[in-house]
């Protein structure tokens, strides 16, 4: 990879796309979750499209379930952003352990995690330029973009994070419910990786280490999030993409 770094100091970013995506099937059971099609165009190719109109050029991808199909859609695609492959077929290591294994990969510079199935429509200036100029390592260990909870389609659940007037993010109490839910995207550095486990485990560990510090920020995402995790997610996002006359 280049050694390109753009004027926001984040050259690179992450693309989670590894997953079983047990919760669409029947439709994952020959199509990996990254290459359904919502608007038209693969999950996966939204947010490689986002990531190349944040400026960011180079990107790591990891694949596991159905490897084959999704590194040959990857091939076939034109344009930036400029991908590599991080290939997990021998062992599924979950979000965090997924991004530790790639990040030789990764240069030692801030980058962007993306789940590849975060889909949202946009607000007036696109989140992801938005959250990369509101990264600030002096005061961050991670930079989270969330949604509101009350807002996003096919949302169900009690929330992820309260946060404070400064950004500062704090987890849900138990049989709480907080106004912010994790939108599938975040900023973080390879230092703050030291000491993470060997093999699988979330990226919720090191949500929570960075919180504990006071270090664990979040940006609202401008727009709406379109929570595509079942069938009847999808075609609710679908229509809502159908009848929205915002791009996703």
């Amino acid at each position: 990879m280049s050694d390109h770094v753009p004027d926001h100091g984040i050259a690179r970013a992450f693309v989670l796309a590894a997953g079983l995506g047990k919760r669409m099937r029947p439709i994952t059971a020959t199509v990996p979750k990254p290459l359904v099609e919502v608007g038209g165009r693969a999950l996966v190719d939204h947010a490689l499209d986002r990531i190349a109109e944040a400026g960011i050029g180079e990107v790591v991808v990891n694949v596991h379930y159905l490897a084959d199909l999704m590194e040959a859609h990857l091939v076939r695609r034109a344009g930036p952003p400029r991908i590599t492959i991080s290939d997990e077929r021998e062992r599924l290591l979950e979000t965090g352990g997924g991004v530790r294994k790639a990040l030789p990969l990764l240069g030692e510079g801030p980058f962007l995690i993306l789940n590849s199935d975060s889909f949202w429509l946009e607000g007036p200036r696109p989140n992801l330029q938005r959250l990369v100029a509101a990264w600030d390592p002096e005061r961050m260990d991670m930079l989270l973009l969330l949604a509101s909870a009350a807002t996003s389609l096919g949302y169900e659940g009690a929330g992820d994070f309260q946060m404070d007037k400064d950004g500062r993010l704090a987890r849900r109490a138990e049989r709480e419910v907080a106004p912010f839910v994790y939108a599938g995207v975040a900023i973080t550095t390879p230092a703050f990786f030291a000491d993470t486990p060997e093999g699988p485990f979330s990226l919720n560990l090191l949500f929570d280490r960075a919180a504990a510090r006071g270090r664990l920020h979040g940006l609202r995402l401008d727009g709406q999030w379109l929570h595509v995790g079942t069938p009847e997610g999808l075609r609710d996002a679908e229509e809502r993409v159908r009848t929205s006359a915002v791009q996703p």
